[in-house]
């Protein structure tokens, strides 16, 4: 039923800042525009960051950090993390190691969105499997 991460929408006070933040951050621009929402396609499968201008959020939304966390798979994860604070991000939850092979942090990001991070024995099994490693 649930076949992988489509998109995953950010929700930002100031687009524009927002975008400036995560072109720093990932070393590319989004490839899809339009008035109150930017994408951007990362990582090895093209996976969607979307950040939508705040005024298009639900009656209701969380106007603070909490909720699902969805982790990206870094390489190096203490190097990801250290960037991410460098950049203005905030510690949420520090580096956790889960088992072997299994590491996450997660930071809030300059505009409140929490951004997890981790090493992931599966998502690297998978790679090797599909030879995108």
């Amino acid at each position: 039923m649930l076949r992988g991460l489509a998109t995953i929408n950010f929700w930002a006070d100031d687009l524009a800042a927002a975008k400036a933040w995560y072109t720093d951050l990932l070393g590319i621009g989004p490839y899809f525009e339009r008035p109150g929402y930017i994408e951007f396609r990362i990582g090895d499968y093209q996976h969607e960051l979307g950040i939508v201008d705040a005024s298009y959020a639900p009656p209701g939304a969380a106007t603070t950090p909490g909720g699902a966390i969805a982790h990206w798979a870094v390489d190096d994860l203490e190097a990801t993390v250290d960037r991410l604070l460098a950049l203005g991000a905030k510690e949420y939850q520090p580096l956790r190691v889960h088992g072997p092979g299994f590491v996450t942090a997660t930071v809030v990001d300059p505009f409140g969105n929490v951004l997890g991070v981790m090493t992931n024995v599966h998502y690297m099994e998978i790679l090797a499997r599909t030879g995108a490693a």
